[in-house]
């Protein structure tokens, strides 16, 4: 009979049922000194410090104002409640919503699934949404992908996405939370408002995470378009990872990203080489060289590492799409025709896509640009795996 009881215990962990929160800063872009929260339906409690200061309902809000001895001053309607150093809104219904919107300075509202904690800070409010791994994920899958996809590409996206939150987890800790809602995060600008596809691929992969051989969670880089070859990392970040490598893709190269033109004076082109990089002009050999560039497959270098000229630094320099270029004088212009958009390391968003259209699961696509990686269910490890229980209650087995 106990055994069962347990076994229900877990059945019941590996479908979600008990679900993680994590803490994410947002609108971290904004130095926000005045915020509306609005209910969106069902009811909020707010607690100021310790003080239990009743609920808004469906259709009120509440004002919270940072003001100049760094305290919280919150208003419910138009009335005052005091000034305090912690706000917290909670849910009184799970999976509830409300809306922010930012007035000092007026800022576009977003809407966020679950509670929210508020402090001052050093140049403006320091709002976290405490939100349901499961929401969080869907609102960045949707952030980062849009709409209209298939569900293996969303299921993939979700894998990556929470691959990442696991791993950086502490990355933002000093200052609060656990992630941010910027892009060298996770962009995330809403909960999930349009595809519910989304919602079911984030739910259908729940706890599933890649790992490299030693059991790390791996570093889950994802970029645009490749333009038909990946990076090696170490052409842009100068640290090799094991289980990513350049490689061809073929399944990008006809979709919407995979080529761009750039046109540059041949004035800034050639100041900025000489001058930062003393690009040897006189030279026999380069100096004809110095607006002419061919890359058939990707380099992490202009012409020759010997130069020290990183494609990265000019990538960055001229706002280019991608490092996987080709440039040649026109004129008094220098024309850069280049392919693919973003650093190119690990997933291809527009491959993994047309993948997925071809009928490719989500599991086979991480492998296709993760080789080597392991998938493996968090929910799993600490029960399932364990001498006789390996199909207990299995929903969502990736490697036996």
């Amino acid at each position: 009979m106990k055994h069962w009881f347990w076994s229900l215990i877990f059945c019941l962990l590996g479908n979600g049922l008990f679900s993680q929160q994590i803490r994410i800063g947002v609108y971290r872009d904004y130095d926000i000194k005045r915020i509306t929260f609005s209910n969106n339906g069902f009811s909020y409690s707010v607690f100021g410090d310790t003080s239990d200061l009743g609920a808004i309902l469906q259709n009120e809000f509440v004002d919270l104002v940072q003001t100049n001895d760094k305290k919280i001053e919150l208003f419910i309607g138009v009335k005052s409640q005091g000034k305090f150093n912690k706000i917290n809104l909670i849910e009184v219904q799970t999976n509830s919503s409300i809306t922010l919107t930012p007035t000092s300075p007026q800022i576009k509202d977003r809407k966020y699934k679950n509670d929210f904690e508020v402090t001052p800070g050093e140049k403006g409010l320091t709002i976290v949404n405490v939100v349901d791994m499961n929401n969080y994920l869907s609102g960045v899958v949707e952030s980062e992908g849009g709409g209209g996809k298939d569900i293996e590409y969303y299921k993939v996206q979700a894998l990556m996405s929470r691959t990442y939150a696991l791993k950086y987890k502490t990355k933002h800790n000093k200052e609060g939370f656990d992630l941010c809602d910027r892009v060298h995060c996770q962009a995330y600008h809403s909960m999930l408002r349009f595809t519910k596809t989304i919602e079911n691929a984030v739910f259908e992969t729940e706890g599933v995470v890649m790992k490299d051989a030693q059991g790390q969670l791996v570093d889950a880089y994802f970029h645009a378009n490749c333009g038909g070859q990946t990076s090696e990392p170490d052409y842009v970040w100068n640290n090799s990872i094991p289980y990513l490598n350049t490689f061809k893709d073929t399944f990008c190269i006809y979709t919407k990203q995979a080529a761009w033109e750039k046109r540059i004076p041949k004035l800034e082109w050639g100041e900025f080489l000489v001058k930062k990089y003393n690009y040897p002009i006189n030279d026999s050999i380069y100096g004809p060289m110095l607006y002419n560039f061919k890359q058939d497959e990707r380099l992490a270098y202009y012409h020759h590492p010997i130069l020290g000229i990183p494609l990265r630094d000019i990538r960055q320099q001229f706002k280019l799409k991608s490092t996987f270029f080709t440039n040649f004088l026109d004129g008094d212009e220098v024309l850069v025709r280049g392919r693919g958009y973003g650093h190119g390391v690990g997933l291809c968003q527009e491959g993994a896509m047309r993948m997925a259209k071809y009928k490719y699961n989500y599991i086979q696509i991480a492998i296709y640009y993760f080789p080597g990686v392991i998938i493996q269910n968090l929910n799993d490890m600490s029960f399932f795996n364990q001498k006789g229980n390996m199909h207990l209650c299995d929903p969502y087995r990736v490697n036996d």
